[in-house]
């Protein structure tokens, strides 16, 4: 069924997607194998089909603390249907600051199945940046990639004050996917 909507989806706007087949369970496992119930409440980014949703909920989160940030409108009708008791908005990830969706909310962790290496710099800052400002001191944002390095720029991290950490490989995902762990980097403590 996902493979199906998820190639039905695709076909209709294969930029927007930007993966060639929905994420397996493997890759699902890694990406939220650090959250908990304790993390909650959490917010994720470009869910489509739901596979790292299924995981968040079998992770221990409650539906009703997810919040999905989903710009495809067939993939966020979907994940109401199937998460009807989580929040669910069409709305574009880089425009979260902006929105005023997450001003009432701090989340614990975010989980980013968006594919950044085919955004600007520039859309990827705003994602970073409003994602970071809705979060708890000591939460993670979470993102996978295909490529060799991690998807954000050392030069975006530098200025927004992140380090980026891998925290597993997956061979069992079509294609093979890396998973970084992106974090509030620790003041430096000042000597006197």
């Amino acid at each position: 069924m996902d493979t199906f909507t998820f190639f039905r989806i695709w076909i209709s706007n294969p930029l927007r997607v930007a993966a060639v087949a929905p994420s397996g369970s493997a890759l699902a496992g890694l990406m939220t194998k650090e959250l908990s119930a304790e993390s909650g409440p959490v917010l994720e980014l470009g869910p489509g089909t739901g596979v790292f949703t299924r995981a968040l909920l079998a992770q221990g989160l409650r539906e009703c603390d997810l919040t999905l940030i989903e710009h495809d409108s067939g993939f966020a009708n979907l994940l109401r249907l199937r998460f009807p008791a989580a929040h669910v908005h069409h709305a574009d990830a880089a425009r979260l600051a902006r929105s005023g969706l997450l001003e009432d909310r701090v989340v614990g962790g975010v989980v980013s199945g968006l594919p950044l290496l085919s955004m600007s710099q520039r859309k990827v800052m705003a994602i970073l940046s409003g994602t970071f400002d809705s979060m708890r001191p000591g939460a993670s944002f979470y993102q996978f990639t295909y490529g060799p390095n991690c998807p954000v720029p050392h030069r975006i991290l530098d200025r927004l004050g992140l380090k980026a950490t891998r925290i597993g490989r997956t061979l069992l995902n079509v294609p093979p996917a890396s998973v970084y762990r992106i974090s509030r980097r620790s003041p430096r403590r000042q000597y006197l």
